[in-house]
């Protein structure tokens, strides 16, 4: 039977995977969850066994349940191939005492080419099995990840346009330049005078403008988005931390059943959120560390029960992680508030209105698979020295806000549960703010002196991606006011 997908803010509201998939978001700004998570129904011992894509579909099926198994494995087949620069897809290597989970080696050098590599082949099956006639507008905010890899994943993808919006002072000179170069002719890039909460306020705006979607229906098109509000980014990132047990028990570092703690540096929740569904289907997941930088807005809900966004919004190395507003939260809130559409809502006009709400102390009750922890840019810097210098080893600063935060838990609780740290991205997309934690005297050369800097240290091959955008000209090089968004957007559609 197939599993059935339900809106957090609308009881009513249902989809199939596919539907929601293709969807994105679903009315009144709510998000797709699926009315249960399922369980594997494979054992320990025959996931060991398994590579990544045959993982990837003993995972995925259990999810979207409308897709065929010749379907689903041709989307498996196509994403995770030569794409990524390593035959096992995501290698885990021991540092700083944990085992750091590398989801950095596909074509744009973060892990969000986990995720969307894929969606495109799974938002094309759904469009066939739908009947969709209409060409698909992909609409995407950015905090610097997510718009490189959706362009390249969609980049003249047949029926499909992608529009990304980014804080245009928000990322860093690489994430940039790797958007800003992307070709393709249904790609389009622009830049906004704000910061990514006001992005993604914008694209949800637009996503739940009823008029607007007459027009596009009209002009023959439909929205869906590559964000992680789409099931269908979600979905495939459950996948890595089932493969990451696999190896613990394949390595030895676990016995088939034993726990292991996963740490993952938090932004807008998706990644963790993912990390708690795979403990749902069976895996076992004993702690689930949220590591913040200095925007701690999940550290302090996690603290206190208490989300409040109104706050100073803080430029930090870790840009990714740069968020105020942590969309898949909800995803949880809506869980934990005994999946009440009514209560979850109520909470997420409290946040759009005043910037704040406060769980009840039964729903808090329910957190206790998630401790929060939080770097400072100090500490940051000082974890990334700290790693190299003690086991040559170089991480970029979304994985060294996971690796302060695990030193700070263990610290806390004296728990030696074997770790996995989620490593987010490659160090050579942030390469100055990397450098320069290991010397700063580094900051006195180039970008990409500093890339070939960091080959020499670390020994580790420049990655592809950055050798691309060495000397690729600008393509796109349109910035708006945050209120011109939607103007844009039309401009684009000629609406």
């Amino acid at each position: 039977m197939d599993l059935i997908y339900r809106s957090t803010r609308n009881d009513n509201e249902t989809a199939t995977a596919s539907e929601a998939i293709l969807k994105g978001l679903a009315n009144n700004s709510g998000l797709f969850v699926p009315t249960k998570v399922p369980a594997l129904d494979v054992t320990f011992d025959e996931l060991v066994k398994m590579d990544y894509r045959e993982t990837a579909y003993a995972v995925m099926k259990q999810f979207l349940t409308d897709f065929t198994e010749e379907e689903l494995k041709y989307c498996i087949d196509h994403a995770y191939d030569d794409k990524f620069d390593c035959e096992e897809i995501v290698p885990i290597v021991k540092a700083g005492g944990a085992y750091h989970l590398q989801l950095f080696h596909g074509s744009t050098i973060a892990f969000k080419d986990m995720a969307l590599s894929i969606l495109p082949y799974l938002l094309v099956t759904s469009a066939k099995k739908n009947n969709v006639k209409n060409e698909i507008v992909i609409l995407t905010a950015t905090s610097g990840d997510t718009g490189k890899a959706a362009l390249a994943g969609f980049a003249d993808v047949p029926g499909t346009k992608i529009i990304v919006f980014y804080p245009k002072d928000g990322v860093s000179p690489i994430q940039e330049k790797q958007m800003v170069t992307q070709r393709g002719d249904n790609t389009y890039v622009i830049g906004i005078k704000g910061n990514f909460d006001d992005a993604q306020t914008g694209v949800k705006n637009m996503f739940s403008d009823t008029e607007l979607a007459k027009e596009m229906n009209a002009a023959g098109y439909q929205f869906s988005s590559a964000n992680s509000i789409n099931i269908g980014r979600l979905v495939p990132q459950i996948v890595y931390y089932v493969f990451a047990y696999a190896r613990l028990v394949e390595k030895g570092v676990v016995k088939a059943g034993e726990e292991m703690n996963v740490v993952v540096p938090t932004g807008n929740f998706g990644n963790i959120l993912a990390a708690y569904y795979a403990k749902q289907m069976g895996i076992p997941v004993k702690t689930l560390v949220c590591a913040s930088n200095e925007n701690k807005v999940l550290f302090d809900f996690f603290q206190t029960g208490t989300y409040d966004r109104n706050r100073e919004f803080i430029l930090t190395s870790s840009p990714s992680m740069d968020i105020l507003i942590s969309s898949n939260l909800e995803r949880l809130i809506h869980k934990i508030a005994g999946e009440s559409a009514e209560k979850n809502a109520a909470f997420m006009a409290s946040l759009s209105s005043e910037g704040v709400y406060t769980i009840t102390e039964e729903m808090k009750a329910n957190l206790s698979d998630f401790v929060g922890e939080y770097a400072s840019e100090e500490a940051v810097a000082k974890m990334i020295k700290k790693i190299y210098e003690e086991d040559n080893y170089i991480m970029d600063t979304h994985t060294a806000v996971a690796a302060q935060g695990y030193a700070q838990y263990v610290e806390e609780t004296g728990d030696t549960t074997p770790t996995v740290i989620a490593s987010t991205a490659s160090p050579y997309k942030f390469t100055r703010s990397v450098m320069n934690a290991i010397d700063p005297a580094y900051d006195t050369k180039t970008d990409f002196e500093l890339v070939d800097e960091l080959c020499a240290i670390s020994g580790v091959k420049v990655p592809q991606a950055i050798e691309d955008i060495r000397s690729a000209a600008v393509l796109h090089d349109t910035v708006c006011d945050k209120t011109e968004m939607l103007a844009e957007v039309k401009k684009i559609l000629g609406i």
